[in-house]
């Protein structure tokens, strides 16, 4: 399947611009086709996937998938809030089988234009109910945890807050940074709004922006927590762990504090997957949901370099990572997060 390269950048940049939103792994990269292997076999002109997940991620998904089915994949790389405008504008005319987030409010915002086909209940069935909609229109694929990531030689521990709502209290004036153009932390402040309140989330929204200091980027943030430019970022887990796995120059100064405690600071963000209603390959499309899913497609996340975690079909995460369990994250539905009601916050806010 070709896509109209000309008219969807178009498009995705027209939506860009006007909502000024980036996710942390997204790109604006063109379609790239992940080819069978040698002895796979082609089915048709295979599917199409609007992937703001990690590039890398899914490429591994994409080719063991084509490994295993024979079932070709293009892809085309984007972040959330752009491909999810695009496939929106697009309606049923998208060339999009499968689209593929980081983060849980762009699934929302498809789901809510009434675009995802229901998933296969054997899909479903793969996935426990605390990771996907409690309407079944998508399903979680993969998990993030939020984190504040702090200077170990400025704060000690007995220092650190109790709360992700302590951070807009005058004690934390100038101490921390975060990334509010990115899809992670407006991903984090729709789970603020939905277990809080609208007036708690524009309360904490004004103490922000007193208290901290804008990076583009959670590595940005990070690295900067890292050099000592700032005391604390609140980001997700996986930018620490994926630096240590390296070389550990971006973090060796840095720590991870998570608050627990069902706190909105202890929030676990769903990766979503779903099917187009408007998809001429529909079989095909939820044949790659279920894989990346199942068992094997899990493993890559398991055994990769991602360090997001597993979520699906028990197998468990990458053992270098503190368990989802100890985590006590807050419960949250992924499809109430609500993006368009965070854009205006922030926006009222001055964060956008």
């Amino acid at each position: 399947m070709k896509i109209r390269n000309s008219a969807l950048a178009g498009i995705a940049l027209a939506a860009t611009a006007a909502l000024g939103l980036t996710a942390c792994g997204g790109s604006t990269s063109p379609a790239a086709t992940v080819s069978p292997s040698a002895d796979g076999q082609v089915s048709g002109d295979g599917i199409t996937v609007y992937n703001a997940q990690h590039e890398s991620l899914t490429k591994e998904w994409i080719e063991a998938f084509t490994k295993e089915t024979g079932i070709k994949v293009t892809m085309r790389q984007g972040s959330d809030t752009e491909l999810s405008n695009q496939i929106v504008q697009e309606g049923a005319a998208s060339p999009a089988d499968v689209f593929l987030t980081e983060n849980s409010p762009a699934m929302a915002q498809v789901e809510n234009a009434g675009l995802f086909a229901d998933v296969d209940k054997a899909t479903v069935e793969q996935v426990p109910a605390e990771f996907r909609p409690s309407t079944n229109k998508w399903t979680g694929i993969a998990a993030r945890s939020t984190v504040l990531v702090y200077d170990k030689n400025k704060i000690s521990e007995d220092k650190l807050p109790k709360s992700m709502l302590d951070l807009a209290t005058p004690e934390w004036k100038g101490k921390w940074a975060a990334s509010p153009s990115g899809a992670d932390f407006q991903a984090i402040v729709a789970a603020l709004l939905e277990l809080k309140g609208e007036a708690a989330t524009e309360e904490w929204l004004k103490g922000m922006k007193e208290n901290f200091k804008a990076y583009k980027g959670n590595s940005t943030a990070m690295k900067a927590v890292n050099a000592g430019e700032i005391d604390a970022a609140l980001i997700y887990h996986y930018y620490y762990y994926g630096d240590q796995a390296k070389t550990g120059e971006n973090s060796k100064n840095v720590a991870s504090h998570y608050f627990k405690n069902q706190d909105p600071g202890a929030f676990v963000s769903v990766s979503g997957g779903g099917v187009l209603k408007s998809s001429k390959k529909a079989a095909d499309a939820q044949a790659f949901l279920k894989f990346i899913t199942g068992k094997q497609g899990q493993e890559v996340l398991k055994d990769g370099t991602s360090f997001e975690y597993a979520i699906a079909s028990d197998v468990p995460a990458n053992d270098k990572l503190v368990p989802l369990k100890e985590l006590q994250a807050p419960t949250v539905d992924p499809a109430k997060l609500n993006s368009t009601t965070v854009s205006e916050l922030m926006t009222k806010a001055g964060l956008l």
